[in-house]
């Protein structure tokens, strides 16, 4: 059974945003019997691969396994610590890879932020539609691309569960838990913005 705490658990901001943007947060804790809803997961896909990037040159690529695949044992194989405990139950994941040269063999000084703009869109999208997600850099990286046999080309630079939202008690950790219900924070504004004139 799931339940959706995200009105619970939205961000107190200091002007309005977007109510998906104050509702968004990353949940450990997934429903572990039920499958990812696909025209979902293809939205925030789409999402990502209509996000903006340096000279439109699209550097992202993406690896989704669904849960219960050959290749979603192969992702979770290679997550650590705490990750490894809580991930198996997500709907699918999601590795998020970025081209590290171009066709002519130049370096794409850009890609990594580019890559990262394109999840958050993915992340925006899901969770808009009901998805959660919750993006690690807890995973062996170089395992994961001799895994799928991926180019030295394409680099892994984060692993994505999603899926649908359960309560934090069927996590089973106390630990998970706990970091599951602790309050959410952000540095305040005026720590962040170095100039504003």
């Amino acid at each position: 059974m799931s339940i959706d705490t995200t009105f619970d658990r939205a961000a107190e901001t200091s002007a309005p945003i977007l109510d998906t943007l104050a509702e968004r947060w990353s949940p450990r804790s997934f429903v572990s019997n039920e499958t990812i809803d696909e025209q979902k997961l293809t939205a925030a896909l789409e999402a990502a691969r209509w996000s903006p990037s340096a000279a439109n040159s699209q550097p992202w690529r993406f690896l989704v396994a669904r849960r219960g695949s050959a290749a979603f044992d192969r992702i979770a194989g290679t997550l650590m610590g705490f990750n490894s405990v809580w991930a198996g139950s997500a709907g699918a994941l999601v590795v998020a890879l970025y081209e590290t040269v171009d066709a002519e063999g130049k370096p794409r000084a850009w890609a990594q932020y580019d890559l990262g703009q394109a999840m958050a869109h993915f992340s925006v999208q899901a969770h808009a539609d009901g998805l959660h997600v919750h993006t690690m850099g807890g995973f062996q990286a170089d395992a994961l691309a001799e895994a799928f046999d991926l180019p030295a080309t394409l680099r892994p630079l984060t692993v994505t569960a999603v899926g649908t939202l359960a309560p934090a008690e069927e996590l089973g950790d106390e630990t998970l838990i706990a970091r599951e219900s602790a309050p959410r924070t952000r540095l305040p504004l005026d720590e962040v913005v170095l100039v504003s004139e």
